[in-house]
């Protein structure tokens, strides 16, 4: 079975070592991650992979995180000081795609190269490269999945979409819609959450992407509708929070929940049926990429390069399940745990 996952090899990594190393004896190259946070386990697997590849490449890594997820303030003084720092290159998660243009503007305008992690800005071009998933492909394999297991009740189905935050970041809409998509429903505007108009979505909510936030927003879609059966999170934490709170309404039997991520304790929910698929993306592909990408730059200038047909680098993603879908391509449970991070 193919699977859509993108493991590059870089053949130059020893050659631009080598070169890197050399240049160092004079001035090291520094960068700078900043991500959303540095609890959740995406993110944590994020920094782990820039770390190791600054390292192989004598890289000085300076890293920095949101207090929660959303918040902007925070990754916008991490780019002040990342700019204040001297660095070559900026990777970073952004908790408000379209807030951070700016500041990362001035970076640019410095000389430093942007690489935005996971969630492309808004626009995308506002970042010299994007090193992500295919995010609106992991929201249609799951809506995909949901549609095919759920066969002829889809048509009666009552979905409940559990979102990010209400700035709605590129990566919030982009899996919602993705998600709306492969299950069959007509999205309007696809760049835009909260057009639909198809009664068989309940509503949504945001979740701040931690396991708190999956909870209460999945309580508060249950009070306004008590027969939701099928539940999208844009998360794995969020997903753990949603099924907590279906447990407590004795729904947890007889709901679907589908998220996005692949880490080590989603897979085990997938396993354990907590979840019913997840699609799984890989973040220290995503930031060893960039570490490479910004150490290729500070060595003679060299500019990341778009996977074909995209306007982004497409660092793979795959649909994980334990129970296989026809004409809806995914790896199994087996194979989501060896893959799998966190």
């Amino acid at each position: 079975m193919k699977i859509t996952t993108v493991f590059r090899a870089s053949a130059a990594v020893s050659a631009l070592a080598l070169s890197i190393g050399a240049a160092q004896a004079q001035e090291p190259v520094r960068a700078c991650l900043i991500t959303k946070t540095d609890i959740n386990p995406f993110f944590v697997k994020m920094k782990e992979g820039a770390t190791a590849k600054a390292a192989e490449l004598g890289v000085e890594l300076l890293t920095f995180a949101g207090r929660i997820d959303g918040d902007h303030e925070t990754q916008q003084q991490a780019v002040e000081s990342c700019i204040a720092a001297g660095v070559k290159g900026i990777l970073v998660t952004a908790s408000d795609t379209k807030a951070i243009v700016d500041p990362l503007s001035q970076a640019r305008d410095a000389g430093i190269l942007v690489i935005a992690l996971d969630t492309p800005l808004d626009p995308i071009d506002a970042a010299d490269a994007t090193f992500a998933t295919d995010n609106r492909e992991a929201g249609r394999l799951i809506g995909a999945w949901a549609a095919g297991t759920m066969g002829d009740a889809a048509a009666e189905a009552r979905i409940a979409l559990l979102n990010l935050s209400a700035s709605n970041p590129s990566v919030d809409v982009l899996r919602n819609q993705g998600f709306l998509e492969g299950f069959g429903i007509d999205v309007g505007n696809p760049d835009v959450m909260g057009d639909e108009t198809d009664p068989r979505i309940v509503g949504g909510e945001v979740t701040s992407g931690n396991e708190e936030g999956g909870r209460e927003a999945m309580e508060a879609l249950l009070q306004r509708d008590p027969s939701i059966n099928l539940v999208y999170t844009i998360n794995e934490p969020a997903a753990a929070g949603a099924y907590e709170a279906l447990r407590s309404f004795g729904r947890e039997n007889d709901v679907t929940i589908v998220s996005v991520d692949g880490g080590c304790p989603g897979v085990q929910n997938v396993q354990e049926g907590v979840i019913g698929a997840t699609s799984q993306q890989y973040p220290l592909l995503m930031a060893s990429q960039g570490i490479e990408a910004i150490a290729a730059f500070a060595a003679d200038g060299t500019m990341p390069e778009t996977t074909e047909g995209l306007d982004f680098t497409d660092t793979g993603v795959a649909l994980v399940t334990g129970e296989a879908v026809e004409g809806v391509e995914s790896i199994s449970v087996e194979e989501g745990l060896e893959r799998c991070w966190g």
